[in-house]
C-alpha cells in the first residue's frame, strides 16, 4: 500500500472505514469492517495483516484494530476528503448525504488536487453567500 492519493482504493476505504467506525462506537473489530463494507471476513482477515505489517494499525487482543498514529493521521486525511466531496454533492446533485458519502468514498481517490480545491472554495462560497443572507 502508498501513502497519500497514490494509496490503493480499497486500502482508503477500509482506513476510512475503521477510522469511521471507531468515532461512532469505540471498540473496531474485523467483523464490524466486513459488515459496513459487505466484505468477506477472510478477505477482511488477509487486508488487515497486510496494514498491521505496513505499519497502519495494530490487532489488540479480543481482534480489536488500533490505528497506529500513521493510520490515524491517513485515516483523518481520507475522510477530511469523503465528508468535502459528500458536502459538495448533497448542495449541488440533490442526493441523500449517505448516498453522496458512499460516491465520494469512491471519487476521492481519483480526484485532482485542483478540482478538490474548487469543491472546496465553492463550499466556502455557498456558505458565505448563506450567512450574508442570514440562512
Amino acid at each position: 500500500m502508498q501513502t497519500g492519493n497514490n494509496m490503493l482504493l480499497s486500502g482508503r476505504i477500509y482506513l476510512s472505514t475503521i477510522y469511521r467506525l471507531k468515532k461512532q462506537g469505540g471498540r473496531v473489530r474485523s467483523v464490524e469492517v466486513a459488515r459496513q463494507l459487505g466484505y468477506t471476513k477472510p478477505s477482511i482477515s488477509r487486508a488487515i495483516n497486510n496494514f498491521a505489517k505496513e505499519g497502519y494499525l495494530t490487532v489488540e487482543s479480543g481482534g480489536i484494530l488500533t490505528l497506529t498514529k500513521q493510520g490515524e493521521k491517513e485515516a483523518a486525511d481520507i475522510v477530511k476528503r469523503q465528508d468535502i466531496i459528500a458536502k459538495f454533492l448533497v448542495m449541488t446533485c440533490d442526493v441523500t448525504p449517505e448516498k453522496a458519502l458512499t460516491d465520494a468514498t469512491g471519487m476521492e481517490i481519483h480526484m485532482s488536487r485542483e478540482t478538490f480545491r474548487g469543491m472546496k472554495n465553492f463550499i466556502k462560497q455557498v456558505e458565505a453567500l448563506q450567512s450574508e443572507s442570514g440562512e
